[in-house]
């Protein structure tokens, strides 16, 4: 068995493994997601604080593995691509954005899930308190 200590600031609310490269994404009640190298686990390998929230949902692209999703109590949906590698944060409207978020989906309250479409590429389905979305994203 193999235990990582104090992975986040508070308690851990989920994880994915990513299908073909050797990492995990988890993401916690600190409203921080990180990315872990399965051969390197004594730091996390990114760290990204988007979210305001605690973090609800995780999921890999199924088929791009630099790219992931991500839910909050803060009642968004984040995409990201680990494939953008510039480190510097874009600044709009006084607000840094991290280079490798590629996009927010708003409009739900308290969600809860996100899925990829394992067949069509882009394509997220997530659930919230009352409905669920499926939507398409251009970027992905």
């Amino acid at each position: 068995m193999i235990t990582v200590p104090n992975a986040h600031d508070s308690d851990v609310n989920v994880i994915n493994w990513n299908r073909s490269e050797p990492f995990i994404v988890s993401g916690g009640d600190d409203g921080v997601i990180k990315i872990w190298d399965l051969r390197k686990l004594d730091s996390h390998a990114a760290l990204f604080k988007h979210h305001s929230g605690p973090i609800t949902s995780v999921e890999w692209h199924p088929t791009d593995s630099s790219v992931f999703g991500a839910s909050g109590e803060d009642n968004q949906v984040s995409l990201w691509d680990l494939g953008v590698e510039s480190s510097e944060p874009l600044v709009i409207d006084d607000t840094e954005v991290p280079p490798q978020l590629l996009f927010i989906h708003q409009g739900q309250e308290e969600i809860k899930e996100l899925h990829w479409h394992p067949h069509i590429p882009g394509v997220v389905a997530t659930t919230s308190l009352d409905n669920f979305n499926i939507f398409k994203t251009i970027s992905v």
